[in-house]
């Protein structure tokens, strides 16, 4: 049965893919900006139509499937989705507005098992009855594998790269560069897209199933993909220029050459995650390939208290999230 809650949460969902689209434009577009090989407006344009192209791709599921079961069924409710999602947008918001480059994959799942959570206590359980631990020491383990896994492939392109191009007249191999990193582009936002969309996708699925619209073990209605995919890809053409600028100068400075092999770094590592399931933040990971190119210059090309400040906000956001989520549940259901 439809209800009005559902609707809203619905809304509330698509309207969190919006927003994880210009929180997370920066992480597709903001290489390709600051080595100037296309403007702002024509950078996330190239981005959003890659970012809906994944719709076509990526049709398994996977990393939809591991979110929703982060809570167990008999502990999700429509209140329990919605408190997620209030909370995943607030954090979102706040991070943007300071222009921190926190991961929207992790204040969603932190969001919805918070939730899960509280729910649980408010049930005379135990809160840790209704999170399900396997996907969750997934995701935190990713945390920490992402980024390293992004620098460490960003490295071995990047010295491939300039190994290679190194007998190239400067301005030629400039020129190419600067070619190749449209497609590295392309492929790191066609991989954003597949992975960041299914995360909401996974919610509102939760969320009919808990309403009983559709049966657990059902297909899931492709009116959903269709729906975060353009959300992501719209929210993606608004832009996120604050975040834009801290991935693009502020952790180090960034050439064409770089830019091609920390996008394909990046690129690389959430067709990996995706491929199995794994619902990774596409901020760590292109974080961390930003970070290899620049140790393949020197240790000291990184701004340092600069990557720190960005690790705080990564530990931060899944338990603050999932306070968050918790405080606004049990609001809703005192007052439901």
């Amino acid at each position: 049965m439809v209800t009005t809650l559902l609707i809203v949460v619905i809304i509330l969902a698509i309207c969190f893919d919006f927003i994880n689209g210009f929180h997370d434009a920066a992480n597709s577009i903001a290489t390709i900006v600051s080595t100037k090989v296309l403007s702002p407006f024509q950078a996330v344009l190239w981005a959003a139509l890659f970012n809906f192209a994944a719709y076509f791709y990526f049709t398994d599921h996977k990393v939809a499937d591991t979110v929703a079961k982060t809570v167990y069924a008999n502990y999700i409710t429509l209140e329990v989705v919605f408190a997620g999602l209030i909370a995943a947008i607030s954090w979102n918001l706040l991070t943007w507005y300071y222009g921190i480059p926190s991961s929207s994959s992790h204040t969603l799942i932190g969001g919805f098992a918070g939730a899960g959570m509280a729910n649980a206590i408010f049930l005379g359980d135990s809160a840790m009855q209704a999170v399900n631990l396997s996907p969750i020491f997934k995701v935190i383990a990713f945390i920490v594998l992402a980024p390293i896994i992004g620098m460490v492939i960003a490295i071995v392109i990047n010295l491939i790269i300039i190994n290679i191009s190194k007998n190239a007249k400067p301005a030629t191999a400039e020129k190419w560069f600067k070619r190749l990193q449209l497609v590295s582009s392309a492929a790191l936002s066609f991989t954003h897209g597949g992975n960041d969309a299914q995360k909401v996708m996974g919610i509102i699925f939760a969320a009919l199933i808990a309403n009983n619209v559709v049966a657990a073990g059902s297909p899931m209605p492709e009116w959903i993909p269709i729906a975060c995919y353009s959300a992501i890809a719209l929210g993606t053409m608004s832009g996120g220029w604050k975040i834009v600028k801290t991935m693009g100068t502020k952790i180090t400075k960034v050439t064409a050459l770089e830019g091609v092999s920390a996008e394909t770094a990046g690129a690389i590592t959430l067709g990996i995650t995706e491929h199995f399931g794994i619902p990774v933040s596409t901020t760590h990971t292109i974080t961390g390939s930003i970070i290899g190119v620049g140790l393949t210059k020197r240790v000291s090309a990184v701004r340092w208290g600069v990557t720190y400040s960005l690790v705080w906000a990564w530990i931060l956001t899944i338990p603050v999230s999932a306070v968050l989520a918790g405080i606004v549940y049990s609001i809703v259901h005192l007052i439901l």
